[in-house]
């Protein structure tokens, strides 16, 4: 059985996998297609292949049934390495593209159900809240790493950093083989698959939830690939499917809630569902940090179409950024604890909120394509990204802790998973939305118009206020 500090060590060291891949796709490849004059629209489709994160719920019991989570980490770390070797060894905008950054981001998600999992199981009752904050901030190391790979790739060329890139995502393959072995398997719950879907079935509102969100899923997939083109009315026969499904679960015997709500697929959302006010909590967890998901994979861009390299990006915006980002969330943190939940989110959602403002006067003061950059424009630029960050951080803050403080302790890890899926769903869309709005809209008014994205969340905030009451009773 591994130490107090040799647990420490494999948490922070998996956490740092766990983050490399994400400031790979959020970081390296809005840049790098930039740099070869793809336009805004396509980028922003790319970030559509982020649905993975928010989709792993879907598939994180297969893997907590076939358990060996070390062997999944490593073969997600060993086909993550291949992707970004891919990507050193084609070039262009092909459809090879889509599916190497669609691969890339499943493999990711795969692995952070993995490791998820195995550090749940790796760590004693009394080590979790050390461990959390170690997870957190090897997990920001890791999209650092990203950030690091970008400053390099104007000495390395891209070739050179993505075989970087491959060379970090195979020595992770290593570290999870020898990492300490997992605990026997635990004895698992008596309610089967089938109850579960019997019962899911039988409560229309339920079901009528999850068939919405698959078919929503479903558009966003077929705006970025088209498949749908391949068969004459997909949609018909996709909507007359899920209607049949939804008339047929009216008929059906209901099952105890109390049972579905431990089923091995659908418990946790199930239980999530079942709880008083929660649709306009998942709106509210949905919106608040819309204004940030926004604008962020715009953001290197438009530093990328004002003049800036590479290594400046890949220095001030990711780096730097990403430390003003701890900095904030700790800021936050400390302002959580004093303002209380309820109002450190609506404070710090406005410090969030408004703090697009800085990009907002840079977009519109800093030429594009004007030759050099003048110092001022610099600098403007630095503050923009330096405000954005850590004000991002403020509202990060308070956002995890009301998360973390509305999840049932007794499935924390899965509802947790299911709340942030919400969240990752939101900066998924908004990423796509992004491309469309900076592309006809211009910087300075698409950013303009994500400071007023804010606003909506705030409609929700009584029902946040009467949940976080809720869980405190």
């Amino acid at each position: 059985m591994a130490g107090r500090r040799s647990r420490f060590f494999w948490v922070s060291l998996l956490y740092f996998t766990s983050g490399f891949p994400l400031g790979v796709f959020y970081d390296i490849f809005p840049v790098y297609f930039r740099q070869q004059g793809i336009d805004l629209k396509s980028i922003g489709l790319i970030s559509l292949l982020g649905l993975s994160w928010t989709l792993k719920f879907l598939w994180a019991p297969a893997i907590d049934r076939f358990r060996h989570h070390r062997i999944w980490m490593m073969l997600m770390d060993l086909l993550m390495g291949g992707a970004m070797i891919s990507f050193a060894v084609h070039s262009g905008f092909g459809p090879w593209v889509w599916m190497g950054i669609g691969a890339l981001t499943l493999f990711s998600a795969t692995n952070d159900i993995a490791i998820d999992a195995y550090t749940i199981e790796l760590l004693e009752k009394g080590e979790m809240g050390l461990a959390n904050g170690l997870r957190i901030g090897f997990y920001r190391v890791g999209m650092l790493a990203a950030g690091t790979i970008l400053i390099l790739s104007d000495a390395l060329s891209w070739k050179g950093a993505f075989l970087l890139a491959a060379l970090i995502f195979f020595c992770g393959a290593v570290f999870s083989l020898i990492a300490p072995k997992e605990k026997p398997k635990i004895a698992r719950t008596e309610v089967s698959l089938f109850m579960e879907l019997r019962s899911m079935l039988g409560r229309p509102k339920f079901f009528a939830t999850i068939l919405l969100f698959l078919l929503g899923t479903v558009w966003l997939a077929d705006r970025t690939i088209h498949f749908s083109r391949e068969v004459q009315g997909f949609w018909l026969y996709a909507f007359f499917i899920a209607l049949v499904l939804f008339f047929s679960s009216m008929f059906l015997k209901q099952e105890k809630m109390q049972d579905a709500g431990e089923g091995p697929m659908f418990g946790a959302l199930l239980s999530i569902l079942n709880r008083p006010r929660i649709y306009p909590v998942l709106a509210f967890i949905l919106l608040y940090k819309l204004p940030d998901s926004a604008m962020g994979f715009m953001i290197k861009p438009f530093w990328v179409d004002s003049g800036f390299s590479g290594a400046e990006i890949g220095l001030v915006s990711v780096n730097i950024g990403l430390g003003l980002s701890i900095a904030g969330g700790l800021a936050g943190g400390w302002a959580t604890d004093r303002l209380g939940i309820y109002r450190a989110l609506w404070i710090l959602g406005l410090f969030q909120g408004f703090a697009n403002l800085g990009y907002v006067i840079a977009a519109w003061v800093i030429p594009h394509g004007a030759g050099p950059l003048e110092l001022s424009h610099r600098l403007l630029m630095y503050g923009a990204s330096a405000i954005e960050s850590f004000n991002a951080g403020l509202g990060t803050a308070a956002f995890l802790a009301f998360l973390m403080a509305i999840v049932d302790r007794k499935r924390s890890a899965a509802e947790y998973a299911l709340f942030s899926s919400v969240f990752a769903l939101s900066r998924s869309f908004a990423g796509w939305a992004g491309g469309f709005g900076a592309e006809s809209m211009g910087y300075a008014s698409y950013f303009l118009l994500t400071l007023f994205m804010m606003f909506p969340a705030y409609l929700f905030l009584p029902w946040v206020k009467k949940m976080l009451a809720d869980r405190e009773n």
